[in-house]
């Protein structure tokens, strides 16, 4: 941070001359981008604003109206104060016109009783300004260092927020396009008192520009993203303005961030990278023909050609979040399921998928069924595995060229499942209809547009004024858009029902008795739910 006149006025040369502040006492932590000397009464017009004026005032006008229009020029073009040396020009005091003029136009005027070598003045605080320029460019190039290293090394959120919190001595958050928090530092300050409220909060600072400071709560905001596709919001709660140090840092953790997710892999056994990369070009339909998938598969020992093929997704339940699930706790999942498979007599191929997850492509052995071979795989395993996972199966193929269904099932019916695990052996795809679906695509930022552009309004009329008209939305749309069953349900009186119901369609812009306007509604909220219940 740059000196202020403050500061100035504690150094020794400045305290040399006796400073006394005649005016403009309440400005005087102003901050002070130069000092300037200068004796002629139009100076005005050669400074740029933030200068220190510094003057004998021998060259200024006798006359109070023309000495009033030189304050009011050096205050209009953003002068930081005027330091007026005594004994040349003005005797004992200023004249009241001066004092009077720097008064009223805010403008920091000080005097000096004592005979002040000026040069001295300027080269202690040019001093200083070099000496904080310096340091903010060595702060800037050790931000670059360390983020380049955190970029290289393919740190995690939370790592990288740990720099951010490190560096500003600031809480910082990372949340997704529905508001939901991915990771948070608090520096130290309580989490329950910094997430109070999170979403709510969050919904009313709205800012149109990738980088900008939100002045009425304090927080300055930048988006992550990359390749046109922002994600998230990287938030920086500031007490005041943000300094341009900030800005750059939360830029720069915020390119770090976007730039991991790019590049994030997991680290592995080259057995299981081979395994996993194999699973995931069939998967993707990188191979061209299948039969190269089936001759890279029998090149590691697993016979695919002739054989009945099960897609199986197995994910860790502590903790749910992939994102924070460790890579060793994968790697050692991935590990343990091989062996698993190995012991039963089982051939596979076991590797890392994205999302926190490990996959087996399972080839059943003639007259071995799909659901004895998931006990065998499964009892094994939790006897040898001490963490919790769910072990979700799809169903069984014919051909590599189906494969990849097989795993969207298996994927489907674990992200059901990690939620609510009941000890069962393994899960297999029920009928999960559209709560399922939207489950399945709560990351996609185009659901998560979606959800806000429909219940957007909504949700931030309810967040500024406490209020709870998207409950009265889900009411009545859960009581099959029955008004009378939907009053009952929300303890409330018919017309008091009603008029929530009117305040919803003025708010919203649409008819509650149009069929489609209510099924875009019902599927925001549920969208809803799933965003929120992901960050629980």
């Amino acid at each position: 941070m740059l000196p202020t006149v403050r500061d100035v006025l504690a150094l020794e040369a400045v305290r040399r001359g006796d400073p006394r502040v005649v005016a403009g006492r309440d400005r005087l932590d102003a901050p002070v981008r130069w000092v300037h000397v200068g004796e002629v009464s139009d100076i005005a017009h050669l400074l740029g604003g933030g200068e220190l004026v510094l003057t004998t005032g021998v060259a200024l006008p006798s006359e109070p109206d023309k000495l009033a229009d030189y304050i009011a020029d050096l205050a209009g073009v953003g002068t930081s104060g005027l330091i007026v040396e005594l004994g040349r020009r003005f005797v004992r005091e200023l004249p009241r016109a001066v004092i009077k003029a720097a008064e009223e136009h805010g403008l920091p005027l000080i005097t000096l009783s004592r005979e002040t070598p000026f040069v001295q003045i300027t080269e202690q605080v040019h001093a200083r300004i070099i000496d904080i320029q310096l340091q903010e460019l060595r702060a800037s190039e050790q931000l670059h260092r360390v983020f380049t290293e955190l970029s290289v090394e393919g740190a995690s959120p939370a790592q990288v927020l740990a720099q951010v919190a490190r560096f500003s001595g600031r809480p910082v958050i990372l949340e997704n396009l529905a508001h939901q928090v991915l990771a948070c530092d608090t520096a130290g300050r309580d989490t329950g008192a910094v997430l109070a409220n999170w979403e709510a909060r969050s919904r009313t600072v709205s800012l149109n520009e990738r980088t900008a400071h939100d002045p009425a709560s304090g927080w300055l905001v930048r988006m992550v993203g990359a390749r046109g596709q922002d994600w998230g919001r990287l938030i920086l709660l500031c007490d005041g303005e943000p300094s341009p140090r900030d800005i750059v840092l939360a830029e720069r953790a915020a390119t770090t961030l976007a730039l991991g997710r790019l590049l994030e892999r997991h680290q592995e056994s080259l057995e299981r990278q081979a395994h996993g990369t194999i699973i995931t070009s069939i998967i993707t339909h990188a191979y061209s023909d299948p039969d190269e998938a089936a001759a890279r598969a029998r090149a590691v020992g697993v016979p695919l050609t002739g054989r009945k093929l099960m897609g199986i997704v197995l994910c860790p339940t502590e903790p749910v979040d992939a994102a924070l699930v460790g890579q060793a706790q994968l790697g050692e999942l991935a590990e343990a399921t091989a062996a698993a498979c190995r012991e039963a007599k089982l051939p596979a191929l076991v590797g890392a998928l994205d999302q926190g997850r490990v996959g087996v492509l399972l080839p059943l052995p003639p007259r071995v069924g799909a659901e004895a071979a998931l006990h065998d795989v499964s009892e094994r395993l939790r006897a040898g595995f001490p963490t919790r996972f769910v072990l979700a199966a799809g169903s069984v193929v014919d051909d590599v060229r189906d494969v990849r269904r097989s795993f969207l099932e298996a994927e489907q019916v674990a992200d059901v499942a990690v939620r609510r695990p009941d000890n069962r052996p393994f899960y297999r795809l029920p009928d999960l209809r559209l709560r399922g679906l939207l489950h399945l695509l709560r990351d996609d930022a185009r659901l998560q547009t979606f959800a806000e552009r429909e219940l957007g309004p909504l949700l931030a009329h309810d967040a500024q004024r406490g209020g709870d008209l998207t409950r009265i939305l889900r009411v009545y749309l859960d009581a099959g858009r029955n008004k009378a069953v939907a009053a009952q349900r929300a303890h409330l009186s018919r017309p008091a029902f009603y008029d929530r119901l009117h305040r919803l369609e003025r708010i919203l812009d649409i008819d509650l008795d149009d069929v489609e306007s209510c099924l875009s509604l019902h599927v925001a909220l549920l969208a809803l739910e799933s965003f929120r219940r992901e960050n629980r």
